[in-house]
């Protein structure tokens, strides 16, 4: 029967999958979904802790948003951008606009969060030649910061297993600096004086201003496990790119529409980037959906100048029925106040992660906020010993950590990015119910991680 594994395994080449892992009898189907939870092909259900991969924000089986679709196909099913508008990317974009920090007020659509970087490197590159600023392109990021995979955005991602194969194939122009991983907020300190801030001052400094374009940060980094920026931190990164006139993007791939509680996780930290990317949660990954929202002026710059356009274009950037769900998905999290839900009970999710904590010596650290945590693992924490590479061989990828996951029917995320880590990040539907089941189904994890660690000693 089409639609089986054995069917996949002939035709189907799977993202960032392990060929024994594709090949083994783990291999799930999945067929169908409702609300927070999902059912594989033999009829098994799993809760979905990763909202599908960070963004399935409203959860699944919304027939409002599959309505929305239908309903664009049958007026207008494609129409380029490219010189045209239509009804849904206008309203699509007004609406993200509407809610997006200060005048970052103009959306450049494209089909997914790679693309959405892609621009901003192309956009920050447009606007210093429109200043006559032809040495300028040269890009600061994070390590272990996953910004795409497209080359441009994955010469700014910082995930060295990632990267390396394709070296030389990238750009030599990105300034490889700290993230906040360790910095803290100490007493009678401020953002000024921690490391990870100096280092971004000092690695413009020292290859030049007039080289570089633009400083590129998740508000909060997915790679290397959720890491919260130190209050003040995004403040620092404004007044560093004010300084040396380089433009500040926030890459809200993950962050935006909700995942922190505000409809922009700028927002949450108070940061005012000049631009913004986003994809995933704005469609609720309903259909692929991505762009870059630029502030105001910085567009007319661009126009009033020789180049008189953004030199850059997509075939299915702002297509009708993406950006049509994108209306009906904005519009049901406004109105049924999703956002207010993830706020209300992010301390339920936060504190019972860090509750199985106390209770696992196998947890190092949770950190995250609103419904995005990591929780970084080891062999234990009262000793501080951390797993051996043996251990770490046999629990990642697609090993012990993967089985435990499906067995306790919880789909979070096996993360070896840096350290041994679960992504827990579910759908922004989960009420307490949910949160409660979930935290019950990692603590399961964790049991049978505790159970493997003392037998192997």
């Amino acid at each position: 029967m089409r639609g089986d594994r054995q069917e996949a395994r002939r035709h189907l080449l799977p993202h960032f999958t392990r060929g024994d892992a594709w090949q083994g009898e783990s291999l799930l189907v999945i067929e169908r979904g409702e609300g927070c939870y999902v059912w594989d092909a033999a009829g098994n259900k799993y809760l979905d802790g990763l909202a599908g991969l960070f963004c399935t924000n409203i959860g699944h089986g919304r027939s409002d948003l599959t309505a929305a679709a239908a309903k664009q196909m049958d007026k207008l099913a494609f129409y380029p951008n490219w010189g045209f508008a239509h009804p849904s990317a206008i309203e699509a974009a007004s609406m993200i606009a509407d809610h997006a920090p200060a005048d970052v007020d103009r959306v450049f659509f494209v089909s997914s969060g790679s693309e959405a970087v892609e621009s901003a490197l192309k956009f920050a590159r447009c606007y210093h030649l429109a200043n006559g600023e032809e040495g300028r392109h040269k890009v600061v990021a994070r390590e272990w910061a996953y910004h795409g995979t497209t080359l441009g955005a994955l010469a700014l991602t910082g995930i060295p297993s990632f990267r390396d194969p394709y070296l030389p194939m990238l750009a030599g122009n990105v300034l490889r600096v700290p993230n906040t991983l360790g910095s803290t907020d100490e007493p009678g300190r401020t953002a000024q004086d921690l490391a990870c801030v100096a280092a971004v001052e000092e690695a413009i400094v020292r290859e030049g201003p007039e080289t570089v374009a633009m400083v590129i940060a998740e508000p909060v980094q997915n790679g290397r496990g959720a890491l919260v920026p130190p209050e003040g931190y995004w403040q620092e990164l404004r007044r560093i790119c004010d300084t040396y006139g380089v433009l500040l993007c926030a890459d809200e791939v993950i962050n935006s529409f909700g995942r922190l509680g505000y409809w922009f996780g700028s927002e949450r930290f108070g940061a005012e980037p000049d631009m913004i990317t986003f994809a995933k949660g704005v469609t609720s990954a309903y259909q692929p959906l991505g762009g870059l929202a630029v502030r105001g002026p910085l567009v007319e710059r661009v126009w009033d100048s020789p180049l008189a356009m953004f030199l850059h274009g997509s075939t299915f950037g702002g297509h009708p029925v993406a950006t049509a769900v994108a209306v009906a998905n904005m519009t049901a999290m406004r109105d049924e106040e999703v956002f207010a839900g993830v706020l209300r009970n992010e301390d339920r999710l936060g504190g019972g992660l860090r509750a199985l904590m106390e209770a696992h010596r196998c947890v190092k650290d949770v950190r995250g906020t609103g419904y995005f945590y990591a929780v970084e693992l080891m062999r234990d924490r009262a000793s501080g010993l951390d797993f051996t590479e043996a251990e770490v061989a046999e629990l990642l990828p697609g090993g012990l950590l993967d089985r435990w996951v499906r067995s306790a029917g919880v789909l979070v995320r096996p993360d070896g990015r840096g350290a041994v880590m679960l992504a827990v990040s579910p759908p922004l539907v989960a009420d307490g119910a949910v949160i409660d089941d979930l935290l019950d189904r990692v603590d399961q994890v964790l049991d049978r991680l505790g159970g493997w660690l003392k037998s192997s000693n």
